[in-house]
């Protein structure tokens, strides 16, 4: 027997005055109206309900159960109220989880203008970056990851990018401008430190053109219009002479910036440099690797409204933003 059902149902006979009544309520037959109360009364081992020929009434048991299940029917229903608000609603907390890199320039950019449209809704962000994020602990968790990347996560694809190669025209001037791949071996490396490895070089894939095989709004990012037609050829392995490893790529952006050589950064973080000319593109025809930023999530099922719209709002911006830093720098998307 569904006990809160025959609890729901006894207390709608008790507030109609009738089985029939509460049956029109409830739109249940008054069969299984009075099959339901008679369960609960053999389960109780009282008589709740005095019944006659010609009228209904609650017996001093029934009057006592009927006052508690009162309160623990609206208990209940202030319960499910306030669970569902939270799915419904947005309002509450939003917890992220976003690496250094992603918090300052993905993030942090969104939350002025998202909490103007939602102000109920509090950003609780975590920033760090772990080799092995604890999806599960977080509403969001922003993370890069290879553009093949099929992780056992649930997550969304936010933009597609790609890692270019700069440095400052000072640095350039100083020490020449590479015009091959092998030419960087006569540079320095401003280099990115991933869990503890040291590669010296990078693989750098000639770009091409893949717009076509990109799918709905995901873009895709190409460089010099003359390495559409992919001439080069297949990946090679570029040698440098790394005189900074750094895991904090904005401290590689800074010194990128003041000169202290070349680095690789995502094309998007450096467009807006590209387009004041603070930083200048190196070898154009090639990248040193594709990826995309998902947002993962802990569940599909039942998820809460506020990250529902705080995801959708994430994607829109971000790649809005990007498609205006992408023209500032002269780039095409």
């Amino acid at each position: 027997m569904d006990r809160l059902l025959s609890m729901r149902v006894f207390q709608q006979v008790a507030n109609e005055g009738s089985f029939s009544g509460a049956a029109r309520k409830l739109d249940l037959s008054a069969a299984v109206v009075t099959r339901l109360v008679v369960d609960l009364e053999e389960h109780l081992g009282t008589r709740l309900i005095q019944r006659t020929t010609r009228r209904m009434m609650l017996t001093e048991a029934g009057r006592l159960y009927l006052d508690r299940v009162n309160h623990i029917l609206d208990a209940i229903d202030e319960a499910h109220a306030l669970a569902s608000a939270e799915t419904d609603e947005v309002q509450g907390t939003l917890r992220v989880h976003a690496p250094p890199v992603l918090a300052v320039h993905v993030l942090a950019p969104l939350i002025a203008g998202f909490r103007c449209l939602h102000p109920n809704v509090v950003l609780d962000i975590d920033v760090d970056a772990p080799s092995n994020p604890s999806v599960e602990q977080y509403d969001i968790t922003l993370m890069g990851a290879p553009s093949d990347f099929n992780g056992n996560v649930i997550a969304r694809p936010v933009i597609d990018s790609c890692g270019i190669l700069v440095a400052s025209p000072a640095y350039l001037k100083r020490m020449g401008t590479p015009h091959q791949p092998a030419d960087l071996a006569a540079h320095d490396g401003v280099r990115l430190r991933m869990a503890g490895t040291r590669t010296p070089g990078w693989t750098l894939s000639p770009v091409v053109d893949t717009a076509a095989a990109a799918d709905g709004p995901r873009k895709p990012f190409a460089g010099s219009p003359q390495a559409q037609q992919n001439p080069i050829g297949g990946p090679v392995e570029a040698t440098i002479h790394p005189v900074l490893w750094a895991n904090h790529t904005d401290t590689l952006l800074r010194a990128a910036l003041d000169g202290a050589g070349i680095t690789s950064l995502p094309v998007e973080l450096a467009a807006p440099y590209l387009g004041s000319q603070a930083l200048v593109r190196v070898l154009p025809d090639w990248i040193t690797g594709r990826f995309t930023l998902f947002a993962a999530m802990p569940s599909r099922r039942f998820v809460p409204r506020r990250t529902q719209v705080f995801l959708d709002y994430l994607i829109k911006e971000t790649r809005q933003r990007l498609e205006v830093a992408m023209r500032a720098g002269g780039m095409p998307d």
